[in-house]
Order: structure tokens, then C-alpha cells, then sequence
């Protein structure tokens, strides 16, 4: 079960609010880098995308919680605040950077529980465990969950396409980026705990493995990329 808080601490109007101050805290991780920018050599390295991305991860985790009977409140902040420094800090920094800003909006900018502060911040340090999420807890284990599918399916695959344009590669390579797509989808499939993370995996999946039998289909020469199923 997740973590009990009987009462809602956070109201829509709060929670956008802290989702306006993630965006322009991006925003201004970039503005005043040179053209270019730490971490943006491709688009989706931009302000516009990661604000994007947290969005998608708000939006997941809150299903996946309460699905799955977690804490939403703690889940859907947590993830608003999940990758606010990764556009000013080292990878293996940003999410205990991330925590430490997510504190500080929280115990300056309303009055909430010491407790929800506390596993808000938790869930967004520990965003990046590598090991079994059985071993987090639950509202720590949706926000990953919900990273990890966020990086597959069509979503995923429209990204390593735009990838090819900046890689100079031809229309020809698109079954061989898709593949990839479906490879890291089955891995995250695996890795993933919660029954409703595994299915929105499968569904995410299986729109892919069909874009890409489309492909080969519809264009002569192009070479079908094995990958498992």
C-alpha cells in the first residue's frame, strides 16, 4: 500500500503553480548559456522538451498511483519536480539537485505536511535507482515507472527520428532506429513492477512493433531489423 495522508495538501491551483515555477526554472538553466547549451545537442535537450517530458511523467504517475492505490499527491509532485535540475547539473547530480530544490519551493511556498515534504523529496532523489523497485516505496516506484514509459513507444520512437536528421542518416535507417525503440521497450517492459506499468508498456509496444512492420512493408530495400518479442 501506499503511503496514507488522508487529506489532499495540494489543490490544482498549487500544483499549477509549482508546474509554471518548473518551467521557468528550466527555462533559465539554459538562458544564459552560450548557442547550444549543455546537454543540447538535439532538441528534445531543450527547456520545451524536458517541461514536456515532466508533463508526460505527471500525467503516467498519476495513473499508474492511482491504479496501483499509491499516494497521488506525493506521486504527481515528485514527478513535477523529477528532472528540474537536468539542464544545469551533471546526470548523476540532477536528482539529488532536483531534491533539494523540490524542498525548498515546498517549505517556502505553502504549508504542508513536514511528512509529504519529506517523501516528496525522497521519491525525487531516488528517481534514478538503477536496482529492483520492489525495494522503493510505492509513490517512488509509479514516478519511475512512468519515466521509464515515457522514454517508449511512439513517443520514443518519434525522437530517435528526429535523432536521425541530426545524424545525417537517410529514411532507409528508420526500421534499424525503431528496433532500437522496441529493444529498450522490452527491457523497461521487464523491469517495470506494477501490473498497470506493464500493461500501458505492452500497449506502448505494440503500437511501435506495428509502425515498424508498416515501414517494411511500404518501402522497397528496407531491411528488416530483428528484436525480441
Amino acid at each position: 500500500m501506499g503511503v496514507e495522508i488522508r487529506e489532499s495538501p495540494v489543490s490544482d491551483t498549487e500544483f499549477a503553480e509549482m508546474e509554471q515555477f518548473v518551467h521557468d526554472y528550466l527555462v533559465a538553466s539554459v538562458s544564459g548559456e552560450n548557442e547550444g547549451g549543455r546537454m543540447r545537442w538535439y532538441p528534445w535537450h531543450s527547456a520545451e522538451y524536458r517541461f514536456n517530458h515532466i508533463r508526460n511523467v505527471v500525467a503516467l504517475s498519476e495513473d499508474i498511483a492511482r491504479a496501483e492505490g499509491a499516494n497521488e499527491d506525493i506521486t504527481r509532485v515528485a514527478a513535477a519536480f523529477h528532472d528540474i535540475a537536468k539542464l544545469e547539473v551533471d546526470q548523476d547530480a540532477h536528482a539529488e539537485v532536483g531534491a533539494r530544490i523540490a524542498r525548498e519551493y515546498l517549505t517556502t511556498r505553502g504549508d504542508y505536511p513536514p511528512s509529504f515534504v519529506e517523501q516528496v523529496c525522497r521519491s525525487v532523489r531516488d528517481h534514478s535507482y538503477q536496482g529492483n523497485l520492489n525495494d522503493l516505496p510505492l509513490e517512488t516506484r509509479c514516478l519511475i515507472e512512468a519515466d521509464i514509459l515515457d522514454k517508449i513507444g511512439v513517443n520514443g520512437a518519434t525522437l530517435l527520428l528526429l535523432r536521425m536528421g541530426y545524424e545525417s542518416r537517410t529514411h532507409m535507417d528508420t526500421a534499424e532506429m525503431v528496433g532500437r525503440v522496441l529493444e529498450r521497450g522490452e527491457e523497461a517492459r521487464k523491469r517495470v513492477r506494477s501490473q498497470t506499468a506493464k500493461d500501458l508498456a505492452d500497449r506502448r509496444l505494440k503500437r511501435v512493433r506495428w509502425f515498424k512492420e508498416w515501414l517494411e512493408d511500404e518501402i522497397v530495400g528496407m531491411e528488416s531489423t530483428p528484436h525480441h518479442r
